[in-house]
């Protein structure tokens, strides 16, 4: 006879097995990231591993370095204008290929979508003006962040995947409404950005933009001083951020941290300064590069509170641990890894007036990021 005290069991065991459904049963591979003994080790499902997905090859081979200049062929090149003609077309082939392909949308795909057909050197479309500093910031990071994306390079197609705008970007959410009862302070709003958690959605501005702070909240003493003025505020955007960097990668904590002691660099994988130098790179590049756009954009290609789409971890590697696998692209494309002669950057190459500034460098050794925090 089942008395209450057994349905009561009954009915818990049920919950805990409902609860459970969402955990990801079946074997999974184990692979030691750091030194012996410290629990550093990547746990991967193999039913869930992202496919490198197939990269596109180059249009056609590469042209000898040689002939007339671009900028003695063509009209109005600020950008790519030190490279042969020859070399310039190719690589306009292959940016046509990585961001509006053939299959692309009719009014994306091809030339047009950045050029006027009737003048090509016409820079009445915003496209063309935004194109021009993302080709210099691709350029950027390949020449000044080796220290994060070491001999691979990024090209477009590192983002673009085949689309006129990357998949996964961001901007800041949308404001509060003020009001009190419902106001849920930017929490508890499942969000791609923070792998569906309750923490806060608004967490990239604060890791993401120019000369924000360093991920870094665990407490050196017991008590609050001048020196420990961290909160759980402060604590909850942190793990935000960490979880937007596992979920990005496909990793968990401890592909970069020893779980002993999270905050020690000395005992962390060297996972854990190449994520730092990333985030360095992320950082001048929303503020370098993208967010002087911001006037430039039309409304639809802007967030809610009109900023541009920006870029975050996800925005490269797109649950991988390396972006497209490690694929070696960019060797194919010599002119995405250097800025021109100088390494100057043009304000005229992206719009008249605009501050743009120099190319920031990558930082310094890992014992800097360790002082720096993230």
């Amino acid at each position: 006879m089942l008395t209450l005290s057994k349905l009561s069991a009954m009915a818990a065991l049920a919950i805990a097995g409902l609860s459970l459904t969402a955990c990801e049963i079946g074997p999974k591979q184990s692979q030691q990231t750091g030194y012996r003994g410290t629990g550093i080790v990547q746990i991967t499902d193999p039913q869930n591993v992202v496919s490198p997905g197939e990269v596109p090859p180059p249009p056609y081979a590469l042209p000898a370095p040689s002939g007339p200049k671009a900028s003695e062929v063509y009209q109005n090149v600020k950008v790519l204008g030190n490279i042969s003609q020859e070399e310039f077309d190719y690589t306009m082939a292959a940016i046509t290929q990585w961001i509006v392909p053939a299959n692309a949308p009719a009014e994306q795909a091809g030339c047009n979508y950045c050029h006027n057909a009737e003048n090509l050197a016409d820079d009445s479309k915003y496209t063309k003006v935004v194109a021009r500093r993302m080709i210099q910031m691709t350029q950027n990071i390949n020449q000044n962040y080796s220290d994060h994306v070491k001999q691979t390079g990024v090209t477009c197609y590192t983002c673009h995947r085949g689309n006129a705008v990357p998949k996964y970007v961001w901007t800041d959410p949308a404001p509060s409404n003020g009001r009190l009862m419902g106001n849920k302070r930017g929490q508890n709003t499942p969000a791609s950005s923070v792998a569906y958690s309750s923490l806060p959605i608004g967490t990239f501005a604060k890791y993401m933009r120019g000369k924000s702070g360093p991920a870094r909240v665990i407490s050196k003493t017991i008590h609050p001083t001048t020196a420990n003025v961290q909160s759980v505020k402060d604590a909850e955007g942190n793990y935000a951020i960490m979880m937007h960097l596992s979920q990005s990668l496909g990793v968990n904590c401890t592909y970069c941290h020893n779980s002993r002691s999270f905050a020690r660099w000395e005992q962390s994988s060297p996972q854990r300064a190449l994520a730092w130098y990333g985030l360095q790179m992320v950082k001048a590049t929303n503020e370098n590069y993208i967010h002087p756009l911001t006037s430039v954009f039309p409304a639809n290609r802007l967030g809610p509170q009109g900023d541009p789409y920006k870029t975050n971890c996800a925005t490269c590697h797109q649950m991988q641990r390396k972006p497209l696998g490690g694929a070696q692209m960019a060797k194919d494309y010599p002119a995405l890894l250097t800025l021109a002669p100088g390494g100057a950057v043009s304000p005229a190459a992206a719009m008249p007036g605009m501050e743009a500034p120099a190319p920031a460098a990558a930082g310094g050794a890992p014992a800097a990021a360790a002082a720096a925090g993230n």
